[in-house]
């Protein structure tokens, strides 16, 4: 799984159309391995993108849970520890002064 890409599913709020959007234009990317196609694949990049969120917006629709909804911050505050964790790098809040 491309690493730029996150999970969308369950969180509260529900993901946004340009968060849809950015994951999907993630995928052809990677998959196309082009970051920027060039102009005579113009056309079927931005097709694929649309029909790859279209899907996505339909998936995440379609899709039920019976565990509650995740919050965005905390999952990021978690993230950003694993991260430290993993590199040994502490982040802003971590050395900041009367913690």
């Amino acid at each position: 799984m491309c690493r730029n890409i996150r999970p969308l599913h369950n969180f509260a709020p529900p993901a946004t159309t340009e968060e849809v959007h950015a994951a999907a234009l993630q995928y052809v990317r990677k998959v196309s391995g082009a970051s920027k196609p060039s102009r005579s694949n113009e056309a079927a990049f931005r097709r694929a993108v649309d029909e790859v969120a279209g899907a996505t917006a339909r998936l995440l629709e379609a899709m039920v849970t019976s565990a509650p909804p995740r919050n965005r911050e905390a999952e990021a505050a978690k993230a950003r520890a694993r991260s430290a964790q993993r590199f040994g790098r502490a982040t802003a809040a971590q050395t900041a002064p009367g913690q």
